[in-house]
């Protein structure tokens, strides 16, 4: 899996949460151009995606993937799902967690 966020110490305790239940984290990324080039060079299976990046929206990101036929996308932000609407499912994530309620139960939910 690959974790895009552009705070550098979100992404290390998302690492510990996430690899402390198991999963693989084969990259990280600070901003969508380097999603992109992750996801062609290390093919993961799952993106756990920041909505604010600095260079472009993780809703563009994420529909980018899904046209792509890429690997499953869940968005995070620091914001509430609410705050979003419609445009979490209009953009092909698999869904959407909190920063704050970001565990390894949560994610795997909405990969399954």
């Amino acid at each position: 899996m690959l974790i895009v966020d552009d705070h550098q110490p979100f992404r290390a305790v998302a690492r510990e949460l996430l690899e402390g239940a198991g999963y693989i984290v084969a990259g990280e990324a600070a901003d969508a151009a380097e999603a992109f080039a992750a996801v062609a060079s290390e093919a993961p299976d799952a993106v756990l995606l920041d909505v604010q990046l600095p260079d472009e929206d993780g809703f563009a990101v994420a529909k980018a993937l899904a046209a792509a036929d890429g690997p499953a996308v869940v968005l995070i932000s620091s914001r509430e799902a609410d705050d979003y609407g419609r445009r979490v499912v209009a953009c092909g994530a698999r869904g959407f967690i909190s920063k704050s309620k970001l565990s390894a139960a949560a994610f795997a939910a909405l990969l399954e």
